[in-house]
């Protein structure tokens, strides 16, 4: 946003009101981020997750905001309302019924299609408020103090009573923000966690160059990160704009049509989902090593650390994996084809309906492909630079990819609604003077 943008701002107290609400609401989120749960030793856990780093934890506590380290109220945090969207997008692809149902019923059609995300959200909660609750139980520190002083029954009734009204009340608080305050107030929670872990990143990042390596190789630190940053906002930009254009029409006595547009297909259309993925099941072993003495286990364990050959190699086919298949589970070609065609539009040199379509695929293969090299990149660059160059860079890839992406969309509706307010004020102007012309 620009300067005049920003003095612009100060012109619109509605839009103040709005930006006043979203952040009331991610405050009242993060203070109840530090509401434990009843029955958890909070030192013990502490310990715990100082060396649960790099496991399936470490993936659940960053997108909880702290809430699972802290053990509070919130420590599933949005993972099963994203769970549940997922597999209902899925569905979508799979049931022709639920196709049809957000497709061709409008308005009503997406409000049952929510309901049944809220319905699965709360089941998948009571699912894993269970698992953490006998998780807790058989857990102990690395001192050896056990995470539950009192397991039993009423524990984990409590546990998931807990959780699933936690989960629910962040639904609910994302829900919020999308509907009165600016932004997607789901993705606004997860960024909100992830900046407040920054202050703690900054911390083990002064406590490693105090340690190890001299504090000239911060300018360095800092120029990587904004160079990281920068290409980012570059690549999510990115689009590809295949022309379309609409064939002149005449109805009575006007004619309609005749325009020239296009169809932008963003480079990284998958957006964060492939490395969350592909990073949750490289995980998997690790967090298993975590509860089991099996020696076989901790051996397959060891070739799955982020510093190993095997695991970047792995975790770089999944993310190309899961690029190109959550694209096609949210981009269809064929839907488009047939919506340009019943619009009367058509790509300029291709033939309307399936040449539209492969020629649509076609494209979007080619750009899934440097969108999924550009996303492997981010990612283990951060574990590159500390493994092979001993630089401090404790900020992951996926956490800057959220960061920068739900920074953008949101600085971006601002803009829209600040360009539609100055558009109404227009046309209000308008009216009047026409009105005692």
């Amino acid at each position: 946003m620009s300067v005049q943008g920003v003095r612009n701002l100060a012109h619109v107290p509605e839009l103040w009101r709005k930006l006043g609400w979203t952040f009331m609401i991610l405050l009242a989120y993060r203070v109840g981020i530090h509401v434990p749960i009843p029955g958890v030793d909070a030192k013990a856990m502490a310990d715990f997750f100082a060396q649960a780093q790099g496991t399936l934890f470490g993936v659940f506590d960053m997108f909880s905001g702290g809430g699972l380290r802290n053990v509070s109220i919130f420590a599933l945090g949005v993972m099963p309302y994203i769970s549940a969207s997922i597999i209902m997008q899925l569905l979508q692809v799979l049931s022709p019924d639920l196709k049809r149902m957000a497709k061709e019923e409008g308005g009503t059609g997406r409000k049952k299609i929510t309901q049944y995300t809220r319905y699965a959200t709360v089941l998948i909660t009571l699912v894993q408020g269970f698992g953490l609750a006998a998780m807790l139980e058989g857990m102990a520190s690395p001192h050896g103090s056990p995470m539950v002083p009192e397991p039993g029954l009423m524990f984990r009734m409590v546990t998931i009573i807990t959780m699933t009204a936690g989960t629910i009340l962040i639904m609910w608080l994302g829900e919020q923000i999308t509907a009165k305050g600016i932004g997607n107030g789901i993705s606004l929670i997860i960024f909100s966690g992830i900046v407040a872990s920054i202050p703690r990143a900054i911390s083990h990042t002064y406590a490693f160059l105090g340690d190890t390596i001299p504090y000239i190789l911060v300018p360095i630190v800092i120029v990587i990160m904004l160079v990281v940053m920068l290409a980012i906002v570059f690549v999510e930009r990115a689009q590809r704009r295949i022309p379309v254009h609409y064939a002149k029409r005449q109805q009575g006595r006007k004619m309609f049509g005749g325009q020239t547009t296009h169809l932008p297909l963003r480079l990284n259309t998958a957006g964060v989902i492939p490395p969350i993925f592909a990073g949750s099941l490289l995980v998997f072993p690790a967090t298993l090593a975590q509860f089991s003495q099996n020696p076989t286990l901790q051996s397959i364990s060891q070739w799955f650390t982020p510093s190993s050959i095997l695991y970047n190699v792995l975790y770089t086919a999944l993310i190309v994996f899961f690029c190109y298949f959550y694209t096609a589970i949210i981009f269809d070609p064929k839907d488009i084809a047939e919506n340009l065609k019943k619009q009367g539009g058509f790509v300029p040199g291709i033939r309307p309906g399936d040449k539209t379509k492969e020629y649509i695929g076609n494209v979007l293969t080619r750009i899934t492909l440097w969108g999924a090299i550009y996303i492997t990149l981010v990612c283990l660059l951060p574990q590159f630079l500390i493994s092979y160059f001993k630089l401090p860079f404790y900020f992951g890839g996926t956490s800057v990819l959220i960061v920068v992406g739900v920074a953008m969309d949101f600085m971006g509706q601002v803009n829209s609604y600040m360009i539609s307010r100055q558009y109404e004020g227009l046309m209000g102007k308008s009216k009047i003077m026409g009105r005692y012309q």
